[in-house]
């Protein structure tokens, strides 16, 4: 069901007096589209311009009322949800919330698969874990709609993805050496190799630290994909996201990456040459030693895992042998820990404005002195690998 253009240009306004934010709701199920009518139409920051129940009928309805957020689900008929991402963002871009209940399983890899096609966030549905607080699920989804409504997207054809035999579980996005399915040798692509980023040395590096949030998959993968297996620090990411799909998350990066990628738990190590990604829904808290602990996070907390509670401890415990770089996303986590870690001295990086999907926590933690330098996203893998005093063999170079 779509309704015509005219019903978004007379939707009102919002309390701020600013135009309210169109929605598209894609579900197959009348059930879980009534509550998101209701959630939306509750809400006059928000309109609802128009709802479909396939894949197919979501991307026509995109190109024909170009609203500001669509709202999918990804086991849809006639065309996947996925497919139906990938097709929107090559030809009518649109900030995509993905609204599902699979969590568990096999299944929590197609929020990453749907990450890697072009959705901006990933959102647990009401009651994949048993019956849930409406309102206060209503609540969240409102939030995050308004949220994803001002995330800027780019044209993300499939053909930039990868190879057309390629799968979104397994495409390389943006990286210069590919690992070996045993993790073996690595094999230089031929390619120009990057230039060096100016006024940056080695220095003693034992671990990285990166916080991200709205955008922040896709940067991962970006920036995860141009660190080389032979790297001696160990890295720790902390990514906002609903609780369970962090293991998917890391599974996917894992696949895209030459490190492999983990989950960290409580009592576990650090380990060079690793990445260690925050668990779903607890903050991780680094140690002397590398150890790390997991706790629940304050009530107050709005992001989780939170990046400040990592960063934080890793200022107090490693002082100047780290680097933090803080990636896109909205809000300011992240900005103090940042701080905190420049005070103790370590390195620190911000993601600039024009690569960010969300200007939001990089401009936080400029506004408070906590950057040393800001750079694209295409250069900060090559910073790291500077600081780190390792680099990628040259272009024609064999493994």
């Amino acid at each position: 069901m779509a309704m015509p253009p005219a019903s978004r240009e007379g939707a009102g306004t919002g309390p701020s007096g600013a135009a309210p934010v169109t929605v598209v709701v894609v579900d197959d199920s009348s059930v879980q589209r009534r509550f998101a009518r209701t959630v939306i139409e509750s809400d006059p920051a928000l309109a609802l311009v128009g709802e479909a129940r396939n894949g197919r009928d979501a991307i026509a309805l995109v190109e024909h009322l170009r609203p500001q957020v669509v709202l999918m689900d990804l086991h849809l008929p006639v065309m996947n949800g996925i497919e139906a991402i990938e097709r929107i963002m090559a030809v009518r871009p649109t900030p995509i919330l993905v609204y599902s209940a699979f969590v568990d399983g096999d299944d929590r890899s197609n929020a990453a698969a749907a990450l890697a096609a072009g959705a901006v966030d990933v959102m647990e549905k009401p009651g994949a874990h048993g019956p849930g607080k409406l309102d206060e699920d209503a609540d969240a989804l409102r939030r995050r709609l308004r949220l994803v409504g001002r995330v800027k997207v780019i044209t993300h054809p499939r053909a930039r993805l990868g190879g057309s035999d390629a799968t979104l579980s397994t495409r390389r996005l943006g990286a210069s050496e590919r690992r070996t399915p045993d993790r073996g040798p690595l094999a230089a692509v031929k390619a120009a190799p990057p230039a060096p980023v100016a006024g940056l040395v080695a220095r003693d590096v034992r671990l990285i630290a990166i916080g991200a949030s709205t955008g922040g998959p896709m940067a991962l993968a970006t920036l995860l994909g141009e660190l080389p297996a032979n790297l001696q620090a160990a890295v720790v990411v902390v990514q906002h996201m609903a609780d369970g799909f962090i293991e998917g998350l890391a599974a996917w990066l894992d696949g895209l990456c030459a490190l492999p990628v983990c989950v960290g738990a409580s009592g576990r190590r650090l380990q060079p040459g690793t990445v260690t990604v925050a668990p779903s829904g607890l903050n991780l808290v680094v140690h002397k030693e590398l150890r790390v602990t997991t706790h629940e996070p304050p009530r107050s907390q709005y992001h989780v895992p939170g990046i400040d509670a990592t960063f934080s401890s890793v200022a107090e415990v490693m002082g100047a042998e780290t680097v933090g770089v803080l990636l896109t996303g909205m809000g300011r986590d992240g900005a103090a820990g940042l701080k905190r870690m420049r005070d103790r001295g370590a390195f620190t990086i911000a993601q600039d404005e024009a690569s960010c999907a969300v200007y939001g926590m990089p401009a936080a933690a400029m506004s408070v002195g906590a950057v040393d330098r800001q750079l694209p996203l295409s250069e900060i893998g090559t910073a790291l690998r500077q600081l780190a005093g390792v680099d990628l063999p040259a272009a024609g170079g064999s493994s």
